[in-house]
């Protein structure tokens, strides 16, 4: 039982995210796997693309962090001056909790929405795709008190309201039609109402009267040290406290392991030698609970411990580009699941050459990690240049290559 402690335990840091991704990496380089090649030489050809992307967006090169906030600002529209207005009358503590409620509601519903599915915010008139739309969709969810079960507190999530929360009160949120389509409504239904079920199942981090994910904050606050926090503290709670919301996944002593897949290319020595684990809705989670904390006075301290998102808009800037060479045509011909060793492959591979990308990003610039964090390269940054890079390539902005999400994954 030690052992399998053990191994959930290495499974659940982001070094062994590096190393699992780093080992599959270096069966690229030697042309030992089945589905890719990597071309170095490319390398920065993809820098260049992503400076010039981060100077258009950021000419001063003050760039926040990649996180939820930057989409609640789609459009050019203020809403988070609108959010911290709302929140003035209560007190700096309750307020993160709220901005917490909010943030991981919307980062767990934040999985690809397909190319058709599109939102209409009635406020603005202003319509949204994508992750924006998801986000402006979520945030008016929220500010609507559907994921509250209590009408006189409507700026919360709790357990019992997401336990409540419908199929059409969530159809109707998202604005979903036969003639407007979102890929996984069901699943991200079911990953509400089970966020409601993990929320009660955890009183140390989420409070025993009907439970919020905002308490969060206080179990946060209580781990600082002469207020500090580091940001891979942020995320082990993440990953204790949300692993179980994840369906049907891979799992040890019976342990969900969340964003964990096989593949076949890496050694079986040990209990779980051939796991790759990449997390990558926990750590986008983490990025964006960072700004709340931030605002109570904490310093965020090792941030760099993070990965990059092994996610389609990072991985189709790198396969655009020319950096990821798929060994097959079916690879971009046909769609794959998030469990085929195509996926895992493609998306270990940008966890790898991301921090590449980033160093050789400092390295033009002159600067250093602590000075550009791979947080704001990939806002500014890797994120933006794939989107921008797909829109370029295809009329419809879709990635390169096709997953079949349940809409819990990316």
């Amino acid at each position: 039982m030690a052992r399998e402690l053990e191994t959930i335990r290495y499974l659940r840091s982001t070094q062994a995210i590096r190393d699992r991704c780093g080992a599959l990496f270096e069966l690229c380089l030697q042309d030992q796997l089945s589905h890719f090649r990597c071309d170095l030489t490319q390398l920065d050809r993809v820098a260049d693309y992503v400076i010039e992307t981060i100077q258009a967006a950021y000419p001063d090169w003050q760039i926040p962090f990649h996180s939820r906030w930057r989409h609640f600002q789609a459009g050019g529209v203020d809403r988070l001056s609108d959010l911290h207005q709302k929140l003035s009358a209560y007190s700096p503590l309750e307020r993160a909790r709220i901005q917490f409620d909010l943030a991981i509601t919307s980062v767990l519903l934040d999985a690809g929405a397909g190319t058709v599915w599109r939102y209409t915010e009635a406020e603005t008139g202003k319509e949204f795709g994508r992750s924006e739309g998801l986000a402006v969709a979520s945030y008016h969810l929220f500010l609507q008190g559907r994921f509250s079960s209590d009408p006189g507190y409507p700026l919360r999530a709790d357990a019992i309201g997401l336990q409540q929360l419908s199929l059409k009160q969530l159809a109707q949120g998202f604005q979903v039609s036969d003639q407007n389509p979102l890929v996984g409504l069901e699943g991200r239904l079911k990953l509400m109402q089970q966020l409601g079920r993990v929320l009660a199942s955890l009183p140390q981090l989420f409070g025993v009267e009907n439970p919020r994910p905002g308490a969060l904050v206080d179990y946060l606050m209580a781990q600082a040290q002469d207020a500090q926090l580091s940001a891979h503290q942020v995320f082990e709670a993440v990953l204790v406290g949300f692993s179980e919301i994840w369906p049907g996944r891979i799992t040890i002593a019976n342990v969900n392991l969340g964003d964990v897949w096989q593949h076949s290319a890496l050694p079986s020595t040990d209990l779980g030698a051939q796991l790759v684990p990449f997390h990558k809705l926990s750590q986008w989670l983490t990025y964006s609970l960072l700004e709340p904390l931030q605002e109570l006075g904490l310093t965020i301290t090792e941030l760099n411990r993070l990965t990059g998102l092994a996610e389609y808009r990072n991985g189709g800037l790198c396969v655009d580009l020319g950096l990821l060479q798929p060994k097959q045509a079916a690879v971009l011909q046909e769609s794959h699941l998030p469990s085929s060793e195509v996926i895992v492959e493609w998306r270990a591979l940008t966890v790898v050459l991301l921090d590449r990308i980033a160093a050789q990003i400092r390295q033009q610039r002159g600067q250093t990690a602590l000075e550009l964090p791979l947080a704001k390269i990939l806002e500014g940054g890797t994120w933006a240049a794939g989107r921008r890079m797909a829109a370029e390539r295809r009329s419809n902005g879709a990635s390169p290559i096709q997953v079949r999400s349940d809409g819990t994954v990316f």
